[in-house]
């Protein structure tokens, strides 16, 4: 009984770093598609409270632990709820581990490293691995089979159990497609689109007013001309 109190009280004294002091990204691409994908996956999940979406976020798997640790570029926890976290702690998150995780390389990523996230991956229990490299423009997912993440052949066109979204590859485009036939799109792109939506709400007032004028210009000739426009037969 002493020792495992012992154990406690040591684990609870153990400092989680909120950093690794690592860069988030290595350039503009690899920044626009790490923010494009935990961004879309936000608002795909906005109205579920019990799903927390997380980018560049410190995972720690085990208590007492403070080496064991991953930031994977994008994740998804279903079965937790939304809200500020310094980092991950699966020990303070019911135990459970993100079951969706992406990544975005860079020209600086090694074989070495990514060979590690995939081990880390699979040994803590992610169910799906999405795998993106925009200098390429190479694809790759991994999904659970037992104790194993196993790459999926040809997964251009598959769509993710859990997310519900759709991964398109062309020759010289990615794309992530919401279970609604949205595609994610950048911040830039939504900018565009509120503009153009806002522009599309003042032209139809625009008209919706000089319509308006025309009617009461109508109405000023008929009263000159002694008919009442607001006569009913």
């Amino acid at each position: 009984m002493s020792t495992r109190l012992g154990s406690k009280a040591a684990a609870s004294q153990v400092e989680y770093p909120d950093s690794d002091g690592k860069r988030m990204a290595e350039n503009t691409l690899q920044f626009q598609w790490i923010v494009t994908i935990k961004e879309g996956l936000d608002a795909l999940f906005r109205d579920r409270p019990d799903v927390f979406v997380a980018g560049d976020l410190l995972w720690y798997p085990i208590e007492g632990d403070n080496k064991t640790r991953t930031a994977p570029d994008a994740l998804v926890a279903f079965g937790r709820p939304k809200g500020y976290r310094g980092s991950y702690k699966q020990w303070e998150e019911g135990g459970i581990a993100p079951q969706v995780v992406f990544e975005v390389l860079s020209p600086g990523n090694r074989a070495g490293e990514m060979r590690r996230k995939l081990e880390f991956y699979e040994r803590f229990g992610v169910e799906e691995y999405y795998l993106y490299d925009p200098d390429r423009n190479t694809f790759a997912a991994f999904r659970r089979e037992g104790d194993r993440l196993v790459s999926i052949p040809h997964p251009a066109g598959m769509v993710s159990p859990r997310l519900g979204v759709r991964f398109e590859l062309t020759d010289d485009a990615f794309a992530l497609i919401g279970p609604d036939g949205r595609r994610f799109l950048t911040y830039l792109e939504l900018a565009e689109q509120r503009d153009a939506l806002a522009e599309q709400r003042d032209a139809l007032a625009r008209s919706e007013e000089q319509q308006r004028l025309r009617a009461e210009r109508l109405a000023e000739k008929l009263r000159a001309m002694g008919i009442d426009p607001d006569a009913t037969d």
